[in-house]
């Protein structure tokens, strides 16, 4: 398995508390593609119907957030980064119900503040 920079060492900041930036490596990123099956789709209008969260597509969000995190991370541990810094997220619809969700940030080296 790659190395991976632990979730701790991560920041939408430009540092990461208790920490000291040595070395910036560059921008990193990880980029997952989702749809929802038609079954999926199929369930989110009955849920629209009754309101309030449409739980399917939320879970659909958050595990194309989560997977496009993870491989920035690894992204960012195969650079020798062991953190983040000015992390972020964007999403894109590439085609109609074909969702792009990318997580980016800047891979650095950092050590603990003394």
């Amino acid at each position: 398995m790659a190395n991976t920079v632990p979730h701790h060492q991560v920041s939408t900041g430009n540092e990461i508390p208790g920490c000291r930036i040595m070395r910036s490596l560059g921008i990193v990123r990880g980029i997952t593609v989702r749809s929802r099956s038609v079954v999926g789709n199929l369930g989110a209008a009955l849920q629209t119907i009754v309101g309030g969260n449409i739980s399917i597509y939320t879970e659909l969000c958050e595990k194309a957030r989560e997977e496009a995190y993870e491989l920035m991370l690894q992204h960012a541990g195969a650079m020798g980064a062991n953190g983040v810094v000015a992390m972020r997220y964007d999403a894109n619809e590439v085609a109609q119900g074909v969702t792009e969700v990318l997580a980016y940030g800047t891979a650095v080296q950092v050590e603990a503040s003394t």
